[in-house]
């Protein structure tokens, strides 16, 4: 019987692995999206970046198949196994994890959006990509780490990962400034450069989610979870909202 279900964790485990891997993908694809669009802006050559976003697409839509399937993994872990301790509470967290990944896939897609409509509109050079770029290679980072700490079951790099989230908030403020700045001196961008926050906060909200995948993995190890989680899934509204730290 244990055997069986040993079986079964290795299967949940690839998956998750198969999961985390598409939301690195995904990120990175961002990255090289947004990375082209000056290219865009001097060439008049939007093709590459709609390519790019079709496949951001792709990705999202195998996360969220990703997620129908180890869902399904776990309530049948659940139901023929019913495990207890440390067993239940790897396969409560992973339930928990693939949550969060499922939203990551989702920013991404929001992130393609607007890269889309940057591109098509010709909206021109967007001079702070830099720290986006930043932000894009910190949260992709935070994402395998957090899924790899889960597979190892390893608390000391689930830690590094929750610290990360600090480095992610302090290029989101660089690059808040930074577009202060930039629509005081070029206020015929302000419209782009709006849209350019939007996809630093996705980046932003990205880098809570894997911290959020982290403490679920400290939480499936000893049975604690820090409260520290910044958003949550309003069911009722459809979107994420802040919610306080002390009483999350």
């Amino acid at each position: 019987m244990r055997n069986r279900f040993d079986r079964q964790l290795d299967d949940l485990n690839r998956n998750l692995t198969e999961m985390g891997s598409c939301c690195e993908e995904c990120i990175g694809q961002v990255a090289v999206a947004l990375s082209s669009i000056n290219e865009i802006s001097r060439s008049h050559e939007s093709g590459v970046t709609e390519r790019l976003i079709e496949k951001i697409y792709e990705s999202d839509a195998e996360i969220d198949k990703l997620e129908r399937t180890i869902e399904n993994q776990c309530l049948r872990l659940l139901l023929e196994q019913q495990p207890v301790a440390r067993d239940l509470r790897y396969v409560s967290a992973a339930l928990k994890m693939i949550s969060d990944m499922e939203r990551i896939g989702d920013q991404c897609s929001d992130i393609a959006d607007i890269a889309k409509y940057l591109s098509t509109e010709n909206k021109g050079t967007l001079e702070s990509a830099v720290h986006i770029q930043d932000m894009a290679s910190a949260t992709m980072n935070m994402v395998m780490r957090a899924v790899d700490s889960f597979i190892k079951r390893n608390l000391e790099i689930a830690k590094v990962v929750e610290k990360s989230d600090d480095v992610v908030d302090e290029l989101f403020v660089k690059v808040k400034e930074e577009i202060a700045e930039m629509i005081s001196r070029h206020p015929e961008q302000g419209e782009s450069l709006l849209d350019l926050l939007m996809v630093a906060k996705y980046f932003e909200r990205i880098g809570d989610h894997a911290t959020n995948i982290a403490e679920w993995v400290e939480f499936s190890i000893n049975g604690e979870r820090p409260l520290k989680v910044k958003y949550q899934f309003d069911e009722a509204s459809q979107q994420e909202i802040k919610i306080d730290k002390k009483t999350s």
